[in-house]
């Protein structure tokens, strides 16, 4: 069976991929070949990386934490555990909001967690 060289699906793929490494630099943009293998691992880089920036947000959120409460007078792990007591129920992207945005209230929240340890 001969090979179709020029055939629509052929074409059609490599106009999918080429528009993907648009914006790549050299080769990898024009040529085939290479942009292929640019495309499959920029894919695998992108779908792994979505899953990593969760992880970034929660280090970055405790980050955040851990300089509002040390202004406290309290540390980062002491603050969760005095939360974890008290039983005050609060995701970390809510109370990095909230030593950002409402200190007052970070400090009740923070000043209940202190009390919570204190008992």
């Amino acid at each position: 069976m001969p090979r179709a060289v020029d055939g629509t699906k052929r074409k059609n793929h490599r106009k999918k991929i080429l528009k993907l490494a648009k914006g790549y630099w050299g080769r990898r943009h024009s040529n085939f070949k290479t942009a292929k293998d640019a495309v499959t691992k920029g894919l695998s880089y992108a779908y792994r990386d979505r899953k990593d920036r969760k992880g970034d947000f929660r280090r970055i959120w405790i980050i955040r934490i851990n300089a509002a409460c040390r202004d406290e007078g309290i540390s980062y792990s002491r603050l969760i555990e005095g939360l974890h007591k008290s039983g005050i129920v609060i995701n970390r992207k809510a109370l990095a909001n909230l030593a950002l945005e409402d200190v007052v209230a970070f400090k009740a929240v923070t000043e209940k967690a202190k009390a919570a340890l204190g008992a």
